[in-house]
C-alpha cells in the first residue's frame, strides 16, 4: 500500500485529529492541500510550503532506509560486515 504522504505530514502539525476536507472540494483530488479545513479550535494551517516540505522529508526518509537496506544486502552477498544501522534494516 502506498504511504499517504499529505495526511503523514498534516498529522504532524498541532497534533492528530485537527483537519479534515472540504465536502464541496475543488481541484481534482479531494484529499489535497486546497481542500483542507481546520476542525480543532486553535490549531493553525501550516503554509503549502511547510506541509511539502515534511512531505519531502518522508520521502526522504523511505529513500534513506531504501538504500541503507539495499547497501545491506549487497554487503552480505559480498560477505562484508554491516554497520549496526544496516543490520537493524534487515532485521527490525
Amino acid at each position: 500500500m502506498d504511504r499517504d504522504y499529505l495526511q503523514e505530514a498534516l498529522q504532524t502539525f498541532n497534533g492528530s485529529n485537527w483537519y479534515n476536507w472540504k465536502k464541496d472540494w475543488t481541484g481534482e483530488q479531494r484529499m489535497s492541500y486546497e481542500n483542507v479545513i481546520i476542525t480543532k479550535d486553535g490549531a493553525e494551517m501550516p503554509s503549502e510550503a511547510e506541509v511539502n516540505a515534511k512531505i519531502q522529508a518522508l520521502k526522504d526518509e523511505d529513500t534513506a532506509k531504501a538504500d541503507l537496506k539495499a547497501s545491506a544486502r549487497q554487503k552480505l552477498m559480498d560477505g562484508e560486515p554491516l554497520t549496526e544501522d544496516e543490520a537493524k534494516t534487515i532485521v527490525l
